[in-house]
């Protein structure tokens, strides 16, 4: 597992470095200085980030963001002190583990797999989503060309389904596409620009 470790203080990113190698973290990377969280990111592609931190750093939010939205991957963050709402702030940016290590820094090992599991499980329940919203877009299209054609045409539901399946084999493209050529021919608005 490569690791990116982001640490303003130097000694204290050893310790964590050397608590990932025990880990079992076959590569554990910093970014160069100066260098920006999501430009390490890019450069780096690790497959866990790790940010320690001594104090929590509401400006370095927008950086994980930034990652989150580009470049997703688990990040877990480690800071000194308890704070709910910068805790709340790092997970809505995304923070897949928020760690408060205060003095001595706990087994890593279970933190980072908790962020990873975490990380994935968060993934996959955004894709569901993401397939639940496109297919009930889909069946939004479908449903008022159907009653286009039914208007315009003098069709009932089962024929304006079945004339729209059947185009939509005939010229090989998929019934939402024909719906929406249904709908741009008749001037309706409110439809997707690429299909």
């Amino acid at each position: 597992m490569k690791v990116l470790l982001v640490d303003a203080e130097p000694e204290r990113a050893r310790i964590v470095e050397a608590h990932l190698a025990s880990a079992g973290a076959t590569l554990t990377v910093r970014p160069h200085p100066g260098e920006a969280l999501p430009e390490a990111v890019a450069r780096e592609r690790p497959d866990v980030v790790i940010v320690d931190m001594g104090r929590p750093d509401r400006d370095y939010l927008d950086d994980i963001r930034h990652v989150a939205h580009h470049n997703p991957r688990p990040i877990v963050m480690f800071v000194d002190a308890d704070d709910p709402v910068f805790m709340e702030a790092a997970i809505e940016a995304g923070v897949s583990s928020y760690t408060v290590v205060g003095m001595a820094l706990p087994d890593v090992k279970p933190i980072v797999r908790a962020a990873v599991a975490m990380f994935r499980r968060y993934r996959q329940v955004e894709a569901e989503l993401q397939h639940a919203r496109s297919s009930l877009r889909e069946r939004v299209l479908l449903d008022r060309a159907k009653s286009l054609l039914i208007k315009q045409r003098h069709m009932s539901e089962p024929e304006a389904h079945r004339w729209l399946r059947r185009q939509a084999m005939e010229r090989s493209r998929r019934a939402v596409e024909i719906a929406i050529e249904v709908l741009q021919a008749a001037g309706e608005k409110g439809l997707p620009d690429d299909g």
